[in-house]
């Protein structure tokens, strides 16, 4: 069962073989004779892809669970309730790792010493159970249905341009003026021509228009910085241009709307120790009330 679980989550023998560090013929051959004993057919094979079956799909999610129970139950007999160890896999986004994350890490293993890290840096969309990753951390309004989201706080955002823009185009006073400037957007969003910001009168959603539309913060960051126009950037992005005066923060009596740090993992998994162990520390290094600098918008309160 644990086998055809890691063939349903690759959906790939070699690959699951490579995951369990057995051969391709084991793996088939485990598989075949589980199929042959039950007398349904769990996958469906061609000479490129591996897929399940309605009967296995509903297999799968019962092997998942008991094979979850088991290797938590070896867990505690090992004693590793106590003693966290382990190869943890976890994605995150370039920017967010790179620039937090990252640098962030070496203190998780100081803490605990018997703990691997794998971290991989994306920005596209990672399917947990099928690519292998224990879980991500994610940025973003809303989690992502379909699976666990532990909140771990707000990650705030700013409005900022270059000291050169603002002198050549003037700086925007209002939410209104935003309309009349070039706004440099980020494309990893649902609604990217769309700023939303909080007010006495509740949540406000502002159109913005620009000739630059990116998906990577850092590489917004950049063309800010060489004046291409006001963007609205991670805290966390933008803070060390700020400091530095390579950008400005405007329209500080407005705050956007922040995003929402979160963990998240498979539903249907139980939390391993190291999982849990990488949650505490996210939620003490990256908690509410944690001060993203530059700003001027208290992240405790946003």
């Amino acid at each position: 069962m644990a086998i055809f679980a890691r063939v349903a989550e690759a959906k790939s023998f070699s690959e699951a073989a490579r995951r369990l560090k057995i051969s391709k013929s084991v793996v088939s051959k485990h598989v075949t004779d589980l199929e042959r004993s039950m007398g349904v057919r769990l996958l469906n094979r061609t000479t490129r892809s591996v897929s399940l079956t309605e009967i296995g799909q509903d297999f799968y999610q019962r092997c998942a669970e008991i094979v979850a129970a088991a290797e938590e139950a070896e867990r505690v007999a090992m004693n590793e309730q106590s003693e966290v160890r382990g190869t943890l896999k976890v994605t995150a986004s370039v920017s967010f790792g790179v620039l937090q994350l990252a640098p962030a890490l070496p203190d998780l293993s100081e803490r605990h010493p018997h703990l691997c890290i794998d971290l991989t840096l994306t920005s596209r969309v990672v399917s947990l159970v099928e690519e292998g990753y224990d879980c991500s951390v994610l940025i973003e309004r809303e989690p992502t249905p379909g699976v666990v989201a532990r909140r771990i706080g707000p990650a705030d955002r700013c409005i900022c341009a270059s000291p050169g823009y603002l002198e050549k185009h003037g700086t925007p006073r209002s939410l209104e003026e935003l309309k009349d400037h070039e706004c440099i957007i980020f494309t990893g969003v649902g609604s990217p021509r769309k700023w939303y910001f909080r007010g006495s009168d509740g949540e406000v959603g502002v159109h913005v228009n620009g000739k630059l539309s990116v998906n990577n913060y850092n590489a917004i960051r950049a063309a800010a910085v060489r004046n291409a126009g006001i963007a609205l950037l991670p805290a966390h992005v933008a803070a060390a241009e700020l400091r530095a005066g390579r950008l400005v923060a405007i329209l500080r009596d407005y705050t956007p709307v922040p995003s929402t740090i979160c963990v998240v993992y498979p539903a249907n998994r139980h939390v391993a120790s190291k999982v849990r162990a990488f949650v505490d520390f996210m939620v003490e290094r990256f908690g509410s009330g944690r001060d993203w600098n530059g700003c001027g918008h208290d992240s405790a309160s946003s």
